[in-house]
């Protein structure tokens, strides 16, 4: 054919038998020669022509002829197309079961792992399989209900998951607006109400007390007492001593509660009535079964939503400041207490459980405003006036969180949904966190009766759930004269020590 290099290999002719064309031999199947003997054949349709390698020349080059008109419409055959890897397979999420997997081709082909191989997925995949699973209608929502019947249409809004990202950013806000209250509200009012800070004297430095201290216990037994005794070089009345005083250096200040019990104190106050101007004009205040009318395509209201926000970004403050504010004894009872608020005011928005919850959230907030100021004016040594307010929160409390919320508004999350549809996933874990609330409001109900108890025998009113100070004295004979022998910082009376009046 006079062109370089060794001709191509053929394929098979898409010409009629018998005719060449002027590239015949180089350009098999490109010739238009006009059949023999005027007999009309039909083009035989094959494969298209492979592309030839660089140097053989090319159909589109100058000179080179098309193919015949009817074998240009015939379609080449479809490319089969690779399977993809595993990793890269569309995850479905069953809360959205319009969408199917593809399906995985069986081992051994490109790109899948044959059967002896382990099946890996990667971190993105299990990713996305784990928020698939969590947000499957069928824990959230009712049978026959999708998250379809929620979204925004017709001028109604409902709640969604991504409203509550924005009180993570409110919860920091909070945590600034608390220190500038404290520093320029609660401060000068400490000093109005002549709360006065005991002095205290510090331990002396001894690295060996120090360490004992740190790393086995702040109250020592007395036969540890006599032992660090022994490897410091002090008598055992001045370990005792150490240990008392190092103690009081570690408890949170007077001013440092008074500030704490005000800040919160200001919030429930403005919450609990903000919440009943939310609740108040409702009619599911007035009649519980009004909270699962139409439920759950029931749509939100301004209010409500603010509602939420910014009572759930309190409490996420609050768990975030935990470990820096006055810890009690109750302190795990306090963090179980705001991380299942947190989860209980979650899921009821996601759920669109906004009624109920707006009723759960004002019913708390009823009596914690009153506890608060009880400890503000005992901080501030008003003691009249604090036992006075406690009696008041001791009977708000047991009437709200003992009768009320059981047998009022348990019993409308727990009996009235089943009129409307079957029990699901949503309906027990909800109820469950209700039920571990209620726990915790029984035992904080028997620390309260024990407080009203030594109320009614004429003792100061104190909350049982603060760690109250020692008292210390700064020479060691004014306490032997005034209490006798100590025995690891308490008196010891026997018949050869007289107690004095």
């Amino acid at each position: 054919s006079g062109r370089a290099g060794p001709p191509a290999p053929a394929p098979p002719r898409v010409s009629p038998p018998g005719s060449r064309g002027p590239n015949a031999g180089s350009e098999p199947g490109a010739g238009s020669g006009r059949p023999r003997n005027g007999a009309v054949h039909v083009p035989s349709v094959r494969a298209p022509p492979r592309p030839r390698e660089a140097g053989q020349g090319s159909m589109l080059e100058p000179g080179a002829r098309f193919l015949p008109p009817a074998c240009a419409r015939i379609r080449p055959a479809a490319r089969r197309q690779e399977p993809a890897p595993v990793n890269d397979q569309p995850l479905t999420s069953p809360a959205h079961g319009a969408k199917s997997l593809r399906r995985s081709p069986a081992p051994g082909q490109p790109g899948v792992p044959s059967s002896s191989s382990p099946l890996i997925l990667s971190p993105l995949s299990m990713f996305q399989t784990l928020y698939s699973y969590f947000w499957w209608e069928r824990l959230w929502l009712p049978a026959n209900l999708t998250w379809a019947d929620l979204e925004d249409r017709d001028g109604r809004v409902y709640a969604k998951a991504s409203d509550l990202y924005i009180t993570i950013p409110l919860a920091f806000l909070f945590l600034i607006v608390r220190h500038l209250f404290e520093t320029y509200v609660a401060t000068p009012l400490a000093g109005l109400l002549n709360v006065k800070e005991k002095i205290r004297l510090k331990a002396t430095p001894n690295a060996v007390l120090e360490k004992f201290y740190a790393a086995t216990t702040k109250h020592p037994k007395q036969a540890d007492v006599e032992m660090l005794s022994k490897k410091s070089g002090c008598t055992v009345r001045q370990v005792e001593r150490w240990f008392r005083r190092r103690r009081n250096q570690d408890r949170p200040s007077l001013l440092k509660k008074f500030r704490e019990a005000s800040w919160r104190f200001t919030f429930y106050l403005i919450a609990f009535i903000a919440g009943m101007a939310v609740i108040v004009d409702k009619p599911w205040f007035y009649d519980l079964r009004e909270v699962w009318k139409g439920y759950p395509i029931q749509s939100m209201l301004p209010s409500q939503y603010w509602y939420y926000m910014i009572e759930l970004s309190f409490y996420w403050s609050l768990l975030f400041s935990i470990a820096s504010d006055v810890k009690r004894k109750d302190f795990k009872e306090q963090i179980i207490h705001h991380v299942a608020t947190i989860i209980l005011i979650s899921f009821s928005w996601f759920a669109n459980y906004i009624r109920a919850g707006t009723l759960i959230m004002a019913l708390h907030d009823s009596s914690d405003y009153l506890l608060e100021s009880a400890k503000m004016f005992n901080y501030a040594g008003w003691r009249n006036t604090c036992n006075n307010i406690f009696i008041v929160f001791a009977a708000v409390f047991i009437v709200t969180r003992l009768v009320i919320l059981p047998f009022w508004i348990m019993h409308c999350t727990v009996v009235y949904p089943l009129d409307l549809y079957p029990a699901f996933f949503g309906y027990y874990f909800f109820n469950f966190m209700m039920a571990v609330l209620q726990s915790l409001h029984i035992f904080w109900a028997y620390l309260i009766i024990r407080m009203a108890q030594k109320f009614i025998t004429g003792k100061v009113v104190e909350d049982e759930r603060s760690d109250r100070e020692e008292t210390d004295n700064s020479e060691e004979e004014e306490e032997v004269a005034k209490n006798g022998p100590l025995s690891n910082g308490h008196p010891v009376l026997n018949n050869n020590h007289r107690k004095n009046d």
